[in-house]
C-alpha cells in the first residue's frame, strides 16, 4: 500500500494512507479540493474502484466541496450517498472507472 503526498498550508507533505475511506474532518476546508483530487487520482493507481469520502452532515459545505470535484473528475464513474450504516448523507459513495 502505498501513501498520497498532500502539503499542509506550512508546506510540510501531509502523508494519506491510500485506503477504501477518506475522512475530512481533519483537513482544512481550504485544502479539500486538492486533497480529494489527490486521494482519487492515488486511489485508481492502486486499483480501488469504490471509496468512501467522509465530509460529515453539518451545513453541508464540505459535501459540496467534494461532490463538485467528483463532478469534475475524470476518474469517477458515479457518486452518490452512503448508505445510513456506512454514514448515511455524512459520506460520499464514489465509483471510480
Amino acid at each position: 500500500m502505498s501513501d498520497s503526498d498532500e502539503w499542509s498550508e506550512a508546506g510540510d507533505p501531509v502523508i494519506v494512507p491510500v485506503e477504501d475511506s477518506l475522512d475530512l474532518h481533519t483537513f482544512s476546508p481550504r485544502d479539500i479540493p486538492g486533497l480529494v483530487e489527490e486521494y482519487l487520482f492515488q486511489c485508481k493507481v492502486n486499483g480501488l474502484r469504490e471509496v468512501r469520502i467522509i465530509h460529515g452532515r453539518g451545513k453541508g459545505i464540505q459535501r459540496r466541496m467534494v461532490r463538485t470535484v467528483l463532478e469534475k473528475s475524470d476518474l469517477v464513474e458515479g457518486f452518490s450517498d452512503a448508505p445510513p450504516d456506512r454514514g448515511g448523507w455524512g459520506a460520499t459513495i464514489v465509483q471510480l472507472k
